[in-house]
């Protein structure tokens, strides 16, 4: 028994002594983790101060090369045909953000005529090449006459030329009949193994098919890639001006076939404005329409169908049920109709080009009281019209539209210049007018802080080199600015209060927004929280009211082109590209920011205000995420993939459900189905659920606090604006043209 007792006291003692180890161990092991985090911590605290230091240089970096304007249409002219998968990363990326440059294809519209002859010098007149004709055909625009030779082929080269267009992915998106159009202004061309067909640097103005040979695409002497038959090269020349970014050289003898420009953009402004006067042509005979407004009557033109059908089809059935209103536009159609179930149905009559049926189911549901059928051999076209689209566009407005919104604006919308203001201004000479330093550098020229010596009242001085101007054929779009800027009174839109010129130059005076570009927001911070975003957008919402209620399309919206005040509000300017069409009017010009292109504009097929809306789903989108949702290596790509449409596009989980929702209504691919453009306008914007519970009242008033308000001293203060060197380059020589005599 005592044995046990002494046995279980040592056993006893032994787990008091392993227990007081295992405390020892355990408290030591506590210890050493405890200075290994005080270290971690301390490296970590280092980690984040030098992280802070790199993106402080990052964005010193970032500031000097903005100042830096990158080239202007760049050409894809070695488009393989590349098909990137369209996606966005989850969270956005902290890029190296370049400033961008717009893009404008306009001719000059000075010249009273336009030959786009296409070049016949080098081709095979005869007989067997020709297929025994060259037909001709002109039509006009505006002051301009446009001409075209339509040159017969065989039916083999058409074939094969269609095949190589069709298998682009660019000139794919055109319609069929515009595709052979092109086919038919074709010449050919053949090059000797070893010549340069396309040189890097030089001028581009053509597209080419190659259909027999094999050529070498380069860049800075490195070789990119090889291609043969049936590729197409070449073709962002055929949209604007741009220089080409790449060459290609023959490595064996070669035959293409090119058209140039000028050809191909007559060709989809003739397709386009004969689609649409055929349309208003068949909409204007229908009792249906006939009080509807041009410009309402126009946006029903843009939202019909054309839909064919062969001899004998049925285009409704008796008895189903219908949404769609029918005009028959081409070929012939039988109406029958039986009395009863029992009964066979019976003829009743013919429908002819310009009659109509299905009225009643634009109002609600129709059952189909009789069969309509084609009955023409060459087939029957009808433009279709849908319940939806039309309740969207028109509905019970047919009578209604907001043109007293500009008069609304202008009231409300508007700050006025008191009578003793306006007298100083009259007064002021380019000589009072003395600069302080340099707010931007742009295209034409420079803007400076200006000081006003007779009051010391500060403006912004926008400074544009004529010589410039003319070299670039921009003198339609500078006068554009002027006139439009002019005749603009918006809180939300910059004002320009006079102008100048002199031998050399021209000057906007313009209001000063000290609070800098929403652009270097944007750059330095990455990119905005949704309630920010809500903000800013609002901002230009309120500016494209105004404008588009006076005919206007602004057609350059992007970061840049937005300034902020000293409260932190957001202002448009820079009308370089704005344009008046007026309602119910379209332009065919190319230009316009890639990343914020419209596919109308991309595909030539005359666009409007509906453009804008497509920008601002743009903006939107870039501002939350800090990228732009349709993003390429070169304008091509991009346009490629902006032609893929924004349900190809995967958003990124920062992008609200709404948020989301609002950015595919405003870019749809169809213009009259986009949010902004339909029956009530931009306040149809305003009231999406996206925008529930913000104060439009306050924010027109100036009372709603901005999310951001930039630090400005006084009224000369420029800390928000980047650093720019002083203009080193050699005076422009003067010009005395007169074209400039109304600016």
């Amino acid at each position: 028994m005592h044995d046990l007792r002494l046995a279980l006291r040592d056993s006893a003692k032994k787990l008091e002594d392993a227990e007081n180890t295992s405390n020892k161990l355990r408290t030591d092991y506590e210890s050493q983790l405890r200075k290994k985090d005080e270290v971690i911590s301390m490296k970590e605290s280092i980690i984040k101060e030098k992280d802070a230091y790199i993106t402080k240089l990052e964005q010193e970096i970032l500031k000097y090369d903005s100042t830096f304007v990158p080239s202007v249409g760049l050409d894809n002219s070695m488009n393989v045909n590349s098909s990137p998968r369209v996606s966005l990363l989850d969270t956005p990326t902290k890029q190296h953000r370049m400033k961008r440059t717009a893009i404008s294809a306009e001719p000059a519209q000075h010249k009273k005529s336009k030959d786009l002859r296409v070049v016949l010098q080098a081709y095979d007149k005869s007989e067997r090449a020709l297929n025994g004709h060259v037909r001709y055909f002109a039509f006009q625009c505006t002051n301009c006459t446009y001409h075209m030779f339509f040159c017969g082929r065989n039916e083999k080269t058409k074939e094969f030329l269609r095949d190589a267009i069709l298998n682009n992915d660019f000139m794919k998106n055109l319609e069929m009949d515009q595709i052979m159009s092109i086919v038919d202004c074709m010449y050919p061309l053949e090059q000797r193994n070893d010549s340069l067909i396309i040189k890097e640097g030089d001028v581009g103005n053509l597209v080419y098919i190659m259909e027999e040979g094999t050529v070498e695409v380069s860049k800075l002497n490195k070789i990119l890639t090889i291609m043969g038959p049936g590729r197409v090269f070449g073709e962002l020349a055929i949209l604007y001006n741009c220089t080409r970014t790449a060459s290609i050289r023959a490595l064996s003898h070669c035959k293409l076939w090119a058209v140039d420009r000028q050809t191909f953009q007559a060709i989809m402004m003739r397709a386009g404005m004969q689609k649409q006067t055929e349309h208003l042509e068949l909409l204007k005979n229908i009792k249906t329409f006939e009080t509807v407004r041009e410009d309402i009557l126009s946006k029903i033109a843009d939202a019909v169908d054309q839909v064919s059908y062969t001899d004998g089809e049925y285009i409704v059935r008796q008895g189903a049920k219908g949404d769609t209103f029918y005009i028959v536009a081409k070929g012939r159609a039988q109406i029958t109709q039986a009395k009863s179930k029992w009964d066979s149905a019976v003829y009743v009559r013919h429908l002819e080009r310009g009659d109509s049926f299905g009225e009643a189911a634009l109002q609600s549901e129709e059952t189909r009281p009789f069969n309509v059928i084609a009955d023409d051999p060459n087939g029957v076209t009808c433009l279709v019209l849908d319940r939806q689209s039309y309740r969207e566009m028109i509905a019970d407005e047919l009578s209604r539209f907001k043109r007293e919104e500009s008069v609304r604006y202008a009231r409300k919308n508007t700050t006025f210049i008191s009578g003793e203001d306006e007298r100083d201004l009259k007064n002021l000479r380019l000589a009072d007018i003395e600069i302080i330093s340099t707010l931007g550098v742009g295209g034409f020229g420079r803007v400076e802080l200006a000081n006003d010596t007779r009051n010391s009242k500060k403006y912004s001085l926008k400074q544009m080199k004529k010589q410039h101007i003319v070299a670039m054929k921009q003198q339609e779009h500078v006068m554009s600015e002027r006139n439009i800027m002019m005749e603009t009174r918006s809180d939300f839109i910059v004002r320009l209060y006079k102008t100048f010129k002199d031998r050399k130059y021209l000057y906007m005076l313009l209001e000063c927004c000290l609070g800098g570009e929403l652009w270097t927001l944007l750059r330095n911070r990455g990119f905005f929280e949704e309630p920010e975003v809500r903000f800013y957008s609002a901002c230009v919402i309120e500016a494209f009211a105004y404008l588009h209620s006076k005919g206007i399309v602004y057609r350059d919206l992007k970061p840049e082109n937005l300034l902020l005040d000293s409260k932190g509000y957001c202002k448009l300017v820079d009308f370089g590209f704005a344009k008046k069409v007026g309602l119910g009017r379209k332009t065919w010009t190319f230009c316009g920011t890639p990343e914020y292109v419209a596919p109308e504009i991309i595909l030539n097929k005359g666009h409007d205000m509906a453009a804008d809306c497509w920008s601002l789903g743009i903006l939107i989108f870039e501002l939350i995420n800090g990228n732009p949702p349709f993003s390429g290596s070169d304008p091509m790509k991009t346009y490629n993939i902006i032609l893929k449409g924004i349900d190809a596009i995967e958003f990124p989980r920062r992008v609200s459900k709404m948020a989301s929702l609002l950015i595919k209504r405003l870019c749809r691919e169809n213009p009259v189905e986009r949010i902004g453009y339909q029956k009530g306008g931009i306040s149809d914007i305003q009231k999406h659920k996206w925008f529930e519970g913000f104060s439009w009242e306050c924010l027109k008033k100036g009372t709603l606090t901005a999310p951001y308000v930039p630090k400005v001293e006084n009224d000369a203060d420029t800390q928000n604006f980047d650093y720019f060197p002083e203009d080193d380059s050699a005076e422009p020589d003067d010009d005395l043209t007169g074209w400039d005599k109304e600016f």
